[in-house]
C-alpha cells in the first residue's frame, strides 16, 4: 500500500509563533496559538484530523455501497473535531460526522447499517478509536 507522509514546522514561541502542516501532495497549511484556541482564521491540527476522517469514511463508504450492489452518485461528509482543556491538559473528546449521500435504490434502513459499519471500520476511525466519534447519516 505505501506510507504517506505529512511534515509540520513551528517557529517562535508559543505566543507569538506560527506554525505550517504539509501533506506531501498538498499545500502548506498554516495554524498559530490563536487559529487553535482563539477562532482567529487560519486552521489547525483538529481540523486536519477532520478531513482525515471525513475523506476516509466518504471513501470507504462509497466502497460499502459498491459491495452492497448499490451505486452512490455522491457521498459528501463533514467533521466536527471538539477540543476540550481536561484537568490533564487538552484533548480531543470527541468527533461527530455528519454524511450525505445521494444513493439510488437503497432504502434508509439499510443505508444507515452500512453508514454505521462503515464508521467502525475505515482506516482513519480505527486509528482515532480512542475517541468517540458520532454519526448523522442521511439520503438526499
Amino acid at each position: 500500500m505505501g506510507v504517506s507522509k505529512a511534515s509540520a514546522e513551528w517557529t517562535g514561541g508559543l505566543k507569538d509563533g506560527k506554525g505550517s502542516m504539509k501533506p506531501a501532495h498538498a499545500g502548506d497549511v498554516g495554524f498559530s496559538l490563536g487559529s487553535r484556541f482563539e477562532g482567529q482564521p487560519a486552521s489547525n491540527p483538529e481540523e486536519m484530523i477532520g478531513a482525515a476522517l471525513a475523506g476516509c469514511y466518504s471513501m470507504a463508504l462509497t466502497a460499502a455501497l459498491e459491495r452492497g450492489g448499490l451505486t452512490p452518485q455522491s457521498v459528501r461528509t463533514s467533521a466536527d473535531v471538539t477540543l476540550e482543556k481536561l484537568a490533564d491538559g487538552f484533548s480531543i473528546t470527541g468527533i461527530a460526522l455528519t454524511t450525505q449521500a445521494s444513493v439510488s435504490g437503497v432504502d434508509a434502513a439499510k443505508f444507515q447499517q452500512i453508514a454505521e459499519e462503515t464508521k467502525k471500520t475505515c482506516p482513519v476511525s480505527k486509528a482515532l478509536a480512542a475517541t468517540p466519534i458520532t454519526l448523522s447519516a442521511s439520503l438526499g
